[in-house]
């Protein structure tokens, strides 16, 4: 699933520094995890097996879409706060996660969130399929603020749109390239897709992102995208940066087994 290490620095750019994370410092960015809480946790434990080698001081930064479309939204909240408590971590907004908060007060949103992944978010809270289905739009909003937390809506309400560290920059979908880093809107930074996608480095940082499937990381030299699929694929990847070495870690799961690669 990894692509070989010696793709991952393109040689028609060696004469060019590589970029890197300030020294001392080790990041794991992981991709969306789309309510997949048996792959986030296997990732999680993998990730802090693999810290145990270092005295860099490491942060993990989650690059959003935690919920929807897989079966246990609410378990990957649950599971990212209770990790937060114990190690250094940030955030980044996803646009699953703006079409959540955002349904609990528009039923315009709501419809839509629960054409797109949004049922098996509510589902995780304890409905059941049976109960889901009697419920009209308005009554199903009146559930959610029932049944959902306040603490779980505050938790993703905190999350940040853009992270920059060193020479690359980490959001949810990507970047509007026309305009510099500190000009993007939340939305592009949320939503984007084509326009970013089709731009042909380089850009001024090494842009970091999730929201688009690739079969396997999609490394352009100007970004990084790691949305591996984990809902549709069975396969969770984080992005490992120390200095200007990048490798990755995934968990995979075939046949109801979850396994580690390394790469």
């Amino acid at each position: 699933m990894i692509k070989a290490l010696s793709k991952i620095f393109r040689s028609d750019k060696a004469a060019r520094p590589l970029p890197s994370v300030p020294e001392g410092e080790r990041y794991y960015i992981v991709g969306d995890i789309h309510g997949r809480c048996d792959l986030f946790a296997a990732l999680k434990d993998a990730i802090e097996q693999d810290e145990a080698d270092t005295i860099a001081k490491s942060t993990v930064i989650l690059l959003g879409d935690l919920v929807d479309r897989g079966p246990d939204s609410a378990g990957v909240i649950a599971l990212a706060r209770e990790w937060q408590s114990r190690r250094p971590m940030r955030f980044l907004a996803g646009n699953h996660e703006e079409m959540f908060l955002d349904s609990f007060d528009d039923r315009k949103v709501l419809r839509h969130f629960v054409k797109h992944g949004g049922r098996e978010t509510i589902m995780s809270y304890g409905l059941t399929r049976k109960q889901y289905d009697v419920l009209e739009l308005d009554e199903l909003q009146d559930e959610m603020r029932v049944i959902v937390p306040q603490e779980h809506r505050d938790f993703l309400a905190a999350f940040e749109d853009m992270i920059v560290i060193g020479d690359y920059v980490f959001v949810h979908a990507g970047i509007d390239p026309s305009r510099p880093i500190e000009d993007q809107s939340a939305k592009d930074l949320r939503w984007i897709r084509e326009r970013f996608l089709n731009t042909v480095g380089p850009l001024s940082h090494v842009i970091v992102h999730g929201h688009t499937i690739f079969e396997d990381v999609e490394d352009q030299g100007h970004r990084i995208g790691i949305d591996t699929g984990a809902f549709r694929t069975g396969v969770l990847t984080a992005l490992v940066l120390e200095g200007t070495e990048r490798r990755y870690i995934q968990a995979i799961e075939r046949d109801g087994r979850i396994t580690i690669q390394h790469g």
